[in-house]
């Protein structure tokens, strides 16, 4: 008996259901996987999210009621929705952010924030901003600092170093002067918000983005008086202040790490160990200072900072050797280009000329880079 012949079409017809049931399967498959990373928005007035399992995005709005929203990115975030405006002669209606340690109880992951300050070594970071026009905003990177490793509450001291100010919005206080911290010039503003203390460093014009070390910034709030070497570094945000508008604004990408290794605020520098000698001229009503600082320290000073506060009544009119800012009260010099080193056992020297009402006084104490020096 002969079996019949299979039919090709009918073949034909199996193996191209086959195929298209493999292809239906697959994309099913394709569609129901989730993408590699998908944009987080959050409307909710403190809400927050991680981004890289290691920085913590917040929507943080207080100062008004209206709408708004920011959508968390892979490397930062930006603006969706700023509703609403408020005053430019009052505080801003939010702080949209990114930040890495504490903040209000929230903490990022692995974080090992807060640090006592003579512990960190440095604490590179890196920020790259996208700004909009017809917004009132500053761009604000935020450091906090408090003589205790608090992870809740207000901190006792913030520095504000605004990258950018878009309509005529200034800091809390009052401006005492410029000074140049991490290769680039600024002007300092100094006061209290009611809560805490605030010093912030306004960019002359916008900067868009930049690499640099926290702990230059921190070293300047020591030797203002307005931190201590066993105080803590609680939090490093970097974000923006809207009064006006502000979708659209972006923090395109953000980085910070905080290493840990026995050192002092005087930082890249080396060690800070020192000794001050202060030598006056005094007549009535003005004075003349030459001050020696010596390295008593193994390692070099590379760029040298003095810290003291002129007592009450003194102010400078001329400085010579140094770069000294403000003329009265807290102030900061400098090394100029061929004096800014100073190597171990040796010693650099400036003066300057001043005025002085009531008694004259010496300062009352110096430090190096944020370290106390011994009078000589």
């Amino acid at each position: 008996m002969q079996l019949p012949l299979p039919n090709p079409r009918s073949r034909a017809r199996a193996v191209l259901g086959a195929l298209l049931t493999a292809l239906l399967t697959l994309t099913a498959l394709l569609t129901a996987a989730p993408p590699s990373h998908a944009d987080s928005t959050i409307c909710e007035q403190f809400g927050s999210t991680t981004i890289q399992g290691r920085y913590v995005v917040q929507n943080n709005r207080w100062g008004t009621d209206a709408t708004q929203c920011v959508t968390a990115t892979a490397s930062g975030f930006r603006v969706a929705q700023a509703d609403g405006a408020v005053p430019t002669n009052g505080g801003p209606k939010s702080y949209p952010s990114v930040f890495y340690g504490c903040h209000y109880t929230n903490c990022s992951p692995g974080t090992n924030l807060p640090a006592r300050l003579s512990s960190i070594s440095n604490a590179p970071t890196s920020i790259s901003y996208n700004y909009v026009s017809g917004a009132v905003y500053d761009a604000a990177y935020d450091i906090w600092l408090d003589p205790t490793p608090r992870t809740d509450g207000v901190n006792r001291t913030e520095i504000m170093i605004w990258f950018n100010r878009v309509g005529g919005v200034q800091p809390v206080g009052s401006q005492t002067g410029t000074t140049s911290v991490a290769g680039r010039s600024w002007q300092v503003w100094s006061g209290n918000n009611g809560t805490n203390d605030v010093l912030t460093f306004v960019a002359p014009s916008a900067i868009n983005s930049w690499n640099f070390d926290v702990m230059d910034f921190l070293r300047q709030a020591v030797s203002r008086g307005l931190a201590q070497d066993n105080w803590y570094l609680t939090s490093i945000q970097a974000g923006f202040e809207p009064w006006q508008n502000g979708a659209g604004l972006a923090v395109t990408s953000f980085s910070s790490t905080v290493n840990l290794g026995g050192g002092t605020p005087g930082g890249p520098g080396g060690s800070s160990a020192c000794k001050v000698a202060y030598g006056t001229n005094v007549w009535q009503g003005g004075f003349t200072a030459e001050v020696t600082v010596t390295n008593t320290g193994s390692s070099p000073v590379n760029g040298w900072s003095l810290a003291f506060t002129l007592p009450s009544g003194q102010k400078t009119t001329s400085v010579w050797n140094a770069n000294l800012s403000p003329s009265s009260g807290a102030v900061t010099a400098g090394g100029q280009q061929y004096n800014g080193d100073i190597a171990p056992g040796g010693q650099v020297s400036f003066g300057f000329q001043g005025t002085y009402g009531g008694t004259f006084a010496k300062p009352a104490g110096f430090s190096l880079n944020g370290t106390a020096c011994t009078a000589a």
